[in-house]
C-alpha cells in the first residue's frame, strides 16, 4: 500500500471539502434572499412539508453541482 501521495490528497480533499461548504453556503443564503416568505415560519410554525420538501431538493441539487465541479 502506497502512502507516498497521502498527504496531498488529503490537504486536496479538505480544501474542496471547505470550498463546497462555501458555495453551499451561498447559494442557499441566495435562497433565502429570493424567496418572498420566512422559510422558518413555513416549515416550523405553519407545518408547510411540500416546502420542506422542495427545500430539500434543492439542497440536494446544488450538492450534486458542487459536486460534479470539483470532481472535474
Amino acid at each position: 500500500m502506497k502512502l507516498d501521495g497521502l498527504g496531498e490528497a488529503l490537504v486536496t480533499s479538505a480544501a474542496f471539502s471547505a470550498l463546497g461548504i462555501v458555495v453551499f453556503a451561498v447559494a442557499f443564503l441566495i435562497f433565502k434572499k429570493i424567496l418572498p416568505f420566512s422559510l422558518r415560519k413555513e416549515i416550523e410554525e405553519d407545518q408547510n412539508t411540500s416546502l420542506g420538501i422542495i427545500l430539500g431538493s434543492v439542497i440536494i441539487g446544488i450538492s450534486l453541482i458542487i459536486a460534479a465541479a470539483v470532481h472535474g
